[in-house]
């Protein structure tokens, strides 16, 4: 026989009903769904006999318990997780793209468009950055469907992308 749980579930009718209602919802994220059926049986079971029923580890009945006795629903939602920095601050970013859709003669190059190779010995001579690579380069540009090298081409041609 496993120890009852210290951390006691109970539910208020407008909690019982909002947590049913995540239930049915067809886009709900998986995740908050076995959340929400964890904490809607601990109220009756024991974390032994939820995790038998849910398939899942009684650790994480547990765990979930824990957290909505102590901070409610909001206790339900994913906490912030710690990610690698970024890399190169979001100034630079803004400035690279800004020279990307320029054109070269307004900064003295003698091209019709920016590539990529060119782009970065343009910011290079800038100062802003030591290196960058180009799959990071890329990457900026892409975010906001920046492309140089096409500039031209719609221009005389008439289009617009």
């Amino acid at each position: 026989m496993s120890r009852p749980s210290p951390f006691t579930v109970t539910l208020t009718a407008t909690e019982r009903r909002v947590l049913q209602g995540r239930l049915r919802r067809p886009t709900a994220q998986q995740g908050y769904v076995l959340r929400a059926r964890i904490v809607l049986a601990a109220e009756a079971e024991q974390n032994i006999q939820i995790a038998g029923r849910l398939g899942v580890a009684v650790n994480t009945v547990s765990k979930w318990r824990k957290r909505f006795s102590q901070e409610g629903r909001s206790g339900l939602r994913d906490c912030k997780r710690p990610g690698r920095s970024r890399r190169f601050p979001s100034v630079v970013v803004i400035e690279v793209k800004a020279i990307a859709c320029e054109l070269p003669a307004t900064r003295g190059v003698p091209l019709g468009r920016w590539s990529l190779a060119e782009l970065r010995d343009e910011v290079d001579t800038t100062g802003l950055i030591d290196r960058v690579s180009v799959s990071t380069r890329w990457r900026w540009l892409d975010e906001d469907a920046i492309r140089p090298w096409r500039h031209l081409w719609v221009r005389k041609l008439g289009r617009e992308p």
